[in-house]
């Protein structure tokens, strides 16, 4: 049987049928579905294009194309079909992130034309939790952080941001957009840290979020403080926020070479579900 397949943006009536692929995997696909239960389709507030990848006339797939490209629920097929567009559109993306298996494909499709990449992560343990860990308190003074504590907390976002990706996210516009996405966590009451002497020393946001996943980012310790466990009871802390205020499971996803903070999520209750993969540009 012949199946007639075709690659395009979503019309905003699509809605529905887009909500119902997130909806397949509420963890993995967190992300976008944050971004679409909020913004719709329209590309303007989305902040980017929703490509849908159809099977004789059926949406089956589809893949966020903003400042990241993101595949959700992609099978090689549409992989491929994602990838022709995105070569005809020419890379606008500052990442490729998502499920490893359709990303690596992606990559390869991409690469040719799109690299070379300033680093490929191949491998990052997609890790859940649905209940506080029974042992490990959680830190008293980790907190949110209030609406005029932008200037007490934008030193170690950038910090963390800079330590886990490799470049400031000050450059380029002067970080404007950057200093918004953490304005907006703020106002949003999903930024949390352990804040001594006006210094950050633990921080941690509650990044995505629907009704049924939330994915916790930028955890971060400070240097000088590292070695003390302030990581654990911090993480039960945002985790205690997390599950009790925001969605039934949270999650992240870590880099596999990064031993200790994997084994800090193990000890705070994450077990791993699956992987990520990054291509960063």
């Amino acid at each position: 049987m012949l199946t007639t397949t075709t690659t395009r943006v979503l019309e905003p009536g699509e809605l529905d049928s887009a909500l119902a692929i997130l909806d397949r995997d509420p963890v993995a696909n967190a992300f976008v579905a944050a971004r679409v239960q909020v913004a719709g389709l329209d590309p303007w507030r989305l902040g980017g294009e929703m490509w849908g990848w159809y099977a004789d006339g059926r949406l089956e797939s589809l893949c966020y194309a903003g400042a990241n490209l993101v595949p959700v629920c992609a099978g090689p097929e549409a992989v491929r079909g994602f990838a022709d567009r995105a070569r005809r559109a020419g890379r606008r993306c500052s990442s490729i992130v998502g499920p490893a298996e359709p990303v690596a494909q992606l990559w390869s499709l991409l690469e040719p034309s799109w690299g070379p990449a300033r680093d490929v992560r191949p491998h990052q343990p997609l890790m859940v939790t649905t209940a506080m860990p029974p042992d490990i308190v959680p830190d008293p003074l980790v907190r949110r952080i209030r609406r005029g504590e932008m200037d007490v907390i934008m030193p170690a976002c950038v910090a963390m941001f800079t330590e886990e990706v490799g470049v400031s996210p000050l450059a380029g516009d002067g970080g404007l957009l950057y200093q918004a996405r953490v304005a907006e966590l703020v106002g949003t009451g999903r930024s949390f840290a352990r804040v001594e002497n006006g210094q950050v020393v633990f921080k941690a946001e509650i990044g995505a979020a629907t009704p049924k996943a939330c994915q916790i980012q930028g955890v971060w310790v400070a240097p000088e403080y590292r070695g003390r466990g302030l990581s654990e009871t911090g993480m039960a802390a945002v985790l205690r926020y997390a599950l009790g205020d925001v969605a039934p499971v949270a999650s992240l996803y870590v880099n596999d070479f990064n031993t200790a903070a994997r084994a800090t999520y193990r000890r705070v209750g994450f077990h791993e579900v699956g992987a990520f993969m990054s291509v960063l540009f």
